[in-house]
């Protein structure tokens, strides 16, 4: 369940928890007040919340046998499905939450004391077996139940008609359906457990029984083609993203793991092609990173940087590697935007020259110009550049001689130091 950008969503395991409409109407109200407020926005300005994935985040992948730091980069973050990111609304938020998402679900008719039940359920979950389970987890992280808000929505309640509709026999007959195939989502729960924990074979063989209890699910098939991507056979889990894919076109999970596998085994073109259907669907860090990679291997630096910039807003493992990504192809560019550069003076006055290197890459060459500004900032006089091959790592500060000696109390203020140029040190 999670609220972002006024998007609702509600997943499979929470609507089969709950025994009505009335019940139902309390989560949408709940979260119509979080996309009101922008409860989440004001937390973390973007972010998708999605309960979809099919394998938990806690699974590494190598994404590059050549590359160690891609390694862990497919599942953190986003899964091999979707970008999860986890956001905690705090205590205020939750209340104010609870208080005017039951005073919406008593407008729209149904009974606001099923946000108690509610409440009672998620606290009673917490506690004991609803912790096993992923979207459970997930649930609490972002809305933690507490006895407080039970009390609290008892007391709204008082205050509130009672007369609403539980809708509990219309809810039953819309939920048969969801109800019958949860022997089979059960079979999958379990195999994203056992994938967790490595057991790739048990993980297999579940997913197996959860498709052969469902055909038609396409995201078992995605959870098979996941499975072979954990234990690193992209070529093994392209036929499951394919059917995936064949049994539900308009879902992005298969495409964007399908990408990924595609990537791996260096069919770029179709690679690709299933990045840019799984971003047009539903746009996430993994994949634009991936697309990013593949602009850069062709050589297309702009549209490369358009796409690591997009996936470094993500506040994961990905997201700081395509940071990492986009600041090595910036850096030539602007190299002022990642090396601080100034002049201090001592006692004597002679000028040392102070850089600080404030971005995620290790630089080397650069190249600096000490230059004499005016009142207004414009260079009026500039004197012999420097140049240096010293390596400076990620938030390291060195001195060096800027080669300008003594300088009079009245030059010093006017003087500046101009990053010309910089260069990403292959660092072995």
């Amino acid at each position: 369940m999670g609220a972002s950008g006024g998007k609702i969503a509600v997943n499979r395991g929470l609507l089969t928890t709950l025994d009505n409409e009335a019940e139902l109407a309390a989560v949408l109200g709940h979260e119509i007040v979080h996309a009101a407020a922008r409860h989440g926005a004001k937390a973390q300005e973007r972010g998708t919340f999605l309960q979809a994935g099919m394998i938990a985040a806690q699974i590494g992948v190598a994404v590059s046998d050549t590359d160690p730091n891609l390694g862990n980069l497919l599942l953190q973050g986003a899964g091999v499905g979707a970008q999860m990111v986890s956001l905690r609304y705090g205590r205020e938020a939750e209340l104010e939450a609870d208080l005017f998402g039951m005073r919406y679900m008593q407008r729209a008719g149904y009974d606001p004391r099923a946000a108690i039940t509610l409440q009672q359920k998620f606290l009673t979950l917490s506690q004991n077996q609803g912790r096993n389970q992923s979207w459970f987890e997930g649930l609490f992280a972002s809305h933690p139940p507490s006895g407080e808000r039970v009390e609290r929505n008892a007391q709204t309640a008082t205050s509130l008609p009672g007369a609403g509709e539980l809708g509990a026999e219309r809810y039953a007959v819309q939920l048969a359906p969801l109800r019958a195939a949860k022997p089979a989502y059960d079979k999958a729960d379990e195999a994203m457990a056992a994938a967790g924990k490595k057991e790739f074979a048990r993980a297999r063989q579940l997913a197996n029984e959860a498709a052969r209890l469902l055909p038609k699910e396409g995201r078992f098939q995605q959870l098979l083609g996941d499975i072979e991507m954990a234990e690193k056979k992209p070529q093994a889990a392209l036929p499951f993203y394919d059917k995936a894919i064949e049994l539900d076109s308009g879902y992005f999970g298969p495409y964007l793991g399908g990408g990924i596998a595609a990537f791996r085994v260096g069919n770029t073109s179709r690679a690709e092609q299933l990045l840019s259907r799984s971003a047009e669907l539903l746009p996430t860090a993994p994949a634009m990173y991936y697309l990013g990679s593949i602009a850069k291997g062709r050589g297309d630096v702009d549209g490369a940087m358009k796409m690591f910039r997009s996936a470094a807003e993500s506040n994961s493992e990905i997201g700081k590697q395509a940071a990492l990504e986009f600041a090595t192809l910036d850096l030539p560019r602007n190299p002022g935007n990642y090396l601080a550069a100034g002049l201090q003076f001592d006692a004597r006055g002679v000028a040392i020259a102070v850089l600080e290197n404030r971005s995620p890459v290790t630089i080397t060459r650069v190249a600096l110009t000490p230059v004499r500004v005016d009142a207004a900032g414009r260079i009026v006089e500039q004197g012999r550049g420097l140049q240096l091959e010293r390596v400076i790592r990620p938030g390291e500060r060195i001195t060096v001689d800027p080669g300008i000696g003594t300088v009079s109390a009245e030059v010093a203020p006017q003087l500046r130091l101009r990053v010309d140029a910089a260069a990403p040190a292959a660092i072995p």
